[in-house]
């Protein structure tokens, strides 16, 4: 079965010289798909009807070891700031509809960079960073425009989570009627039709498809016949979340946006419960997990112009990179006060650069964490003398079936270090269990 996607699309990223800013500041636009397999999309997997964004992927480059974090809320974190999720306390999960946290509020966004450097900023679909405060939400952390809901398993119909209704308009309750999937890419291509145009545009769409409750218009399970319960819909879910990208890229070539556009797509981890619902193909396990199958996701970056059609980039690169990407490609400011994890990537998307001394980390969590340094990779499972170390070689093995901790001890006693300096650096988790007595609101977000 297959493994979550994210998509993102950057629009007009023009090319400079070197120590300049761009001439025409890029618009951009990110699609989150979540909850995408590996292999769930139509060019891994001919059974899998996505032709929009079959097209999108073939007219650019595929990014083959693309990386996020283990599930929801951390990978939006890393992409929103540039900042690893332990950075943030949020390493442990994603956050629950009865948390009281969410993004710390020192956090400098994307979104608000952008909008510093003259951007009209939006965001069209699942917000999964907070909500317990009106200073959390949204419109407070660099959106002019908010459409769509702020938790996780969201009934696609209702618009309900745990009987509390959650959608919302500029973070206003919002009384529209459909299927989400359908209705996020709908506000999204409306924006685009109605953006101020004497502005450049930053679009963050993150849909809700294809993460449970599964469910989908009828029309689109005729799609599957071949399949059975909900592999059939999961299928069915990817077809709808592919005709809401069609909608999106239609009102961008008609805006005249088309041939100034970068379009990257990704998923925000790997696929659940790989085998039974989805297909992560030969990486191991699926989403929750460090190894492979749940942090690597299928992913292109599509630029006319820029990228070349048909093309692969296999350099590491991790979500949290376009947080420093954005912010050169659009000549926002760069200075701020705390310092970002990822890396430039604008070269190695355009010119098949490296990122020399490149390190991802996975995950760092109190009971384990995973670091990927060059082709080596890290696993840590457990606490202190008991905690389990298992080494890859990624680039010979990304099934990760061959351990080599016992043969490279001097690769495990560098990496292990380096991932305890790191924990030193860690802001304990917030997450914490639901509290006895909690009833969910009538609305989510409203105080």
């Amino acid at each position: 079965m297959k493994r979550r996607h994210f998509l993102f699309i950057l629009l007009a990223l023009p090319a400079y010289a070197a120590g300049e800013g761009p001439p025409n500041k890029p618009n951009v636009i990110y699609l989150l798909a979540d909850d995408l397999g590996y292999e769930d999309v139509g060019w891994r997997n001919p059974e899998i009807k996505t032709p929009h964004l079959d097209k999108l992927a073939n007219g650019g480059a595929k990014l083959e070891q693309y990386y996020v974090q283990p599930v929801c809320s951390p990978t939006r974190a890393a992409f929103l700031t540039g900042r690893y999720p332990f950075r943030h306390g949020l390493q442990t999960g994603v956050v629950r509809p009865w948390a009281q946290y969410g993004l710390p509020l020192e956090e400098r966004t994307i979104a608000t960079a952008l909008k510093e450097a003259g951007y009209e900023t939006a965001i069209t679909g699942k917000w999964h960073l907070g909500h317990f405060k009106p200073e959390y939400l949204p419109t407070k952390r660099g959106f002019d425009h908010q459409y769509g809901h702020y938790n996780g398993a969201l009934d696609y119909f209702t618009h309900e989570r745990d009987g509390g209704f959650d959608w919302h308009k500029n973070d206003t309750v919002n009384r529209d009627e459909g299927y989400s999937t359908e209705l996020i890419g709908r506000e999204a291509a409306r924006l685009i039709r109605e953006r101020d145009k004497a502005k450049p545009l930053f679009l963050y769409v993150p849909f809700n498809g294809v993460h449970s409750p599964f469910q989908v218009p009828e029309r689109y399970l005729s799609l599957y016949p071949q399949l059975q319960g909900n592999r059939k819909i999961y299928a069915a879910m990817i077809s709808a979340l592919d005709d809401a990208v069609g909608e999106i890229v239609k009102a961008a070539n008609e805006a005249g946006l088309g041939d100034n556009t970068l379009i990257v797509f990704s998923s925000d981890n790997g696929g659940p419960n790989p085998g039974r619902l989805s297909d992560n193909g030969k990486l191991r396990d699926g989403k929750g997990s460090v190894y492979e199958g749940g942090v690597r996701a299928v992913a292109f970056a599509n630029w006319p112009g820029h990228i070349k059609a048909g093309g692969t980039v296999r350099q590491p690169i991790h979500i949290a990179d376009w947080y420093p990407t954005l912010v050169k490609l659009s000549g926002a400011e760069a200075s701020q006060k705390l310092p970002v994890d990822g890396r430039d990537i604008s070269a190695v998307l355009t010119e098949s650069g490296t990122i020399p001394n490149r390190e991802i980390i996975h995950n760092l969590a109190p009971d384990g964490g995973a670091i990927r340094a060059g082709d080596w990779k890290l696993v840590v499972s457990g606490r202190g003398d008991q905690a389990k170390t298992e080494l890859f070689n990624i680039a010979e093995d990304s099934s990760e079936k061959n351990d080599l901790s016992a043969t490279h001890v001097e690769k495990v006693k560098e990496l292990r270090e380096r991932l305890d300096a790191l924990a030193k650096e860690a802001v304990a988790p917030k997450a914490k269990p639901q509290p006895k007595g909690f009833k969910s609101p009538a609305i989510w977000g409203e105080s």
